[in-house]
Order: structure tokens, then C-alpha cells, then sequence
């Protein structure tokens, strides 16, 4: 368990991965995005710090995939998908026992205070508007893998 009481994962000692400061030893973050050069940004922005993501392109069937990733510790879930939307696969995520208490932030260029609101009572941990800032995206990330929430949306809403 951590210092602020989150419950990580247990890992297993070596590895190589260029992992940075505070950060979870070999983190993975699922990323359900259904735009190829959204997905491409968030992985690359996770690959420079060291995480290591894997890719879903719809609500669907997300938990019988989450299910087979040896270790998860975050999953950012755009809100719009093909075939399941965002909250869809936010409560089968939540019904399952094993993925129950995994993170999960909406990411979405719905970017408003209203879907915000709506995301926060739908049981997200956390909201990032898009578009996706790369300078503070790190951070964001940072402070979501250990443990404070983070609800932002790229600019003020008028």
C-alpha cells in the first residue's frame, strides 16, 4: 500500500523500464479511444514517461479485455465510443471484481462543467478534457497513479 493508503499492485522485482520518480514500477494504463491519433498522442505522451498502455477502441467487450492484462492501474475512457459508450463500460467495469477498484478517468472533448458533473456521479475517478495539453499531461497522469483525483477541462467554461 502506499503512503496515502491506495492499494497498488504487487510487482515483481527487476525490470528496465525507464520509469520515473513517484511513479508505479511497471505501470500499465488501458486506453479505450476510438480516434487512431488521439490514441497515438496518449501513447506517446505515457510511452515518454515510462508507462507502459494498452489499446481498446470501444466500451465493448472491455472488461473481458482488461480481464486478460496481467496488471492494470489505470484506464482512461473516452466518453464517446462506437458500440458502448464511455459510461456503458464504466458500470460492467465496476460490476467486475477484479477490475472493481481500478481507476478510471473520462477523457472527452465534451469537455463542459455539466459533463464533468455527469461524469463525477456516474462513478469516474477523474475527467480530462480534450484537447489533451502535452505539457501538463504528464502531471496530470502523475498525480492520478498516485492517488489524487483529478477533474479538469482544458479551459474555462463561459
Amino acid at each position: 500500500m502506499s503512503e496515502n493508503g491506495i492499494a497498488r499492485p504487487i510487482t515483481s522485482p527487476g525490470g528496465d523500464s525507464p520509469r520515473k520518480p513517484g511513479l508505479p514500477k511497471d505501470a500499465t494504463v488501458l486506453v479505450v479511444e476510438d480516434n487512431v491519433s488521439n490514441f497515438v498522442l496518449v501513447a506517446r505522451l505515457l510511452g515518454f514517461m515510462g508507462i507502459h498502455c494498452e489499446w481498446k477502441t470501444s466500451g465493448y467487450e472491455v472488461v473481458e479485455y482488461a480481464d486478460t492484462l496481467p496488471r492494470l492501474d489505470l484506464i482512461l475512457m473516452d466518453i464517446r465510443l462506437p458500440y458502448e459508450d464511455g459510461y456503458g463500460a464504466l458500470k460492467k467495469i465496476r460490476a467486475s471484481e477484479r477490475l472493481k477498484n481500478v481507476p478510471i478517468v473520462a477523457v472527452t472533448a465534451e469537455a463542459s462543467l455539466e459533463q464533468m458533473n455527469k461524469a463525477r456521479a456516474s462513478g469516474f475517478n477523474g475527467f480530462l478534457g480534450k484537447p489533451l495539453d502535452p505539457d501538463k499531461f504528464p502531471d496530470q497522469i502523475k498525480r492520478i497513479l498516485t492517488g489524487e483525483p483529478v477533474w479538469e477541462i482544458p479551459y474555462e467554461e463561459r
